[in-house]
């Protein structure tokens, strides 16, 4: 898997198992940070990666610009791959991997986000409590990956909807 632009653009990360996670296809990134670029300049920006899987959505972040980056993953196995990526540019930038539940874990977060990324399990269920764990900690924007419908609060205004074969990128404004 390859980071996809920015300063790091190409640089190779090694992948968890996929039976585990599901990253988020190149050009579904490249798509997301482009539609994200249109809205705001990244540098003295935040981005929440609350599922982060594979940690490619952080990275990207990270080669785009974004100054703080904050990944939670839950699962032992997959937290050390995205610890030995990540470990190659923790020290030069702002960027950090919590290991937890994102639904324990968000709440409890004192700052604020500009960008919050919501990717769960495909079928979890969690879209609406992961919405609701990020109401204090959201400065901007979210985007939920999903494949079934979601519930999304009043207090969050859809900017944009796309739809990449069976998965849907939604863009959220607060």
């Amino acid at each position: 898997m390859n980071i996809t632009g920015g300063i790091y653009n190409r640089q190779k990360i090694k992948a968890p198992d996929e039976n585990i996670t599901r990253p988020t296809l190149s050009k579904v990134r490249m798509s997301v940070f482009n539609t994200l670029s249109a809205m705001m300049d990244f540098r003295g920006k935040s981005f929440l990666d609350m599922y982060t899987g594979s940690g490619i959505m952080s990275l990207e972040a990270l080669s785009r610009g974004f100054d703080r980056i904050i990944a939670i993953e839950q699962n032992k196995k997959v937290y050390s791959v995205i610890k030995s990526n990540f470990s190659r540019y923790d020290k030069l930038h702002d960027l950090k991997l919590i290991l937890g539940d994102s639904l324990k874990i968000c709440p409890k977060l004192s700052q604020k986000f500009d960008v919050i990324y919501i990717d769960p399990p495909y079928f979890s269920g969690i879209y609406e409590k992961s919405l609701e764990a990020i109401q204090d900690i959201c400065g901007g924007i979210v985007i939920l990956e999903h494949v079934t419908e979601v519930e999304i609060p009043q207090n969050l205004e859809i900017l944009k909807q796309k739809k990449y074969g069976d998965k849907f990128i939604t863009f959220l404004y607060k």
